[in-house]
């Protein structure tokens, strides 16, 4: 139960992005049966629109939950793998003979072009 909780705290996105799924599919079956039951069309638009919309729109902020997630993550990834590189260009760095670069490169000019330093 402990670890549930410490994974709900980590990743309360991907934990709300299934809820909302799991929502919007309950929606969307709760307005099929509403239509389903319904012989006129006027009858009908109400479930259309509490079912289908709140449906869409909950499906929409989950998928989008579920999409953040995944890009902090990536992001994450991006930084661990930044640090390694600093590391490994401090270590080589250290290696004689070798001139490392550790800063970013400077932008780019064309032949003639003044820069404004």
């Amino acid at each position: 139960m402990n670890d549930l909780v410490r994974w709900l705290r980590h990743q309360w996105d991907r934990a709300a992005a299934v809820a909302l799924v799991v929502i919007a599919g309950v929606l969307f079956l709760l307005g099929w049966v509403g239509i389903s039951d319904s012989a006129l069309a006027t009858q009908q638009i109400p479930y259309l629109a509490s079912g289908g919309l709140f449906g869409l729109m909950a499906l929409g902020v989950g998928a989008t939950l579920w999409l953040s997630a995944d890009l902090r993550d990536e992001w994450r990834k991006l930084d661990e793998i930044s640090e390694q590189l600093g590391d490994a260009v401090a270590a080589l760095a250290g290696v004689d003979g070798v001139e490392v670069s550790a800063g970013r490169p400077a932008p780019a000019t064309r032949a003639g072009a003044h820069s404004s330093i």
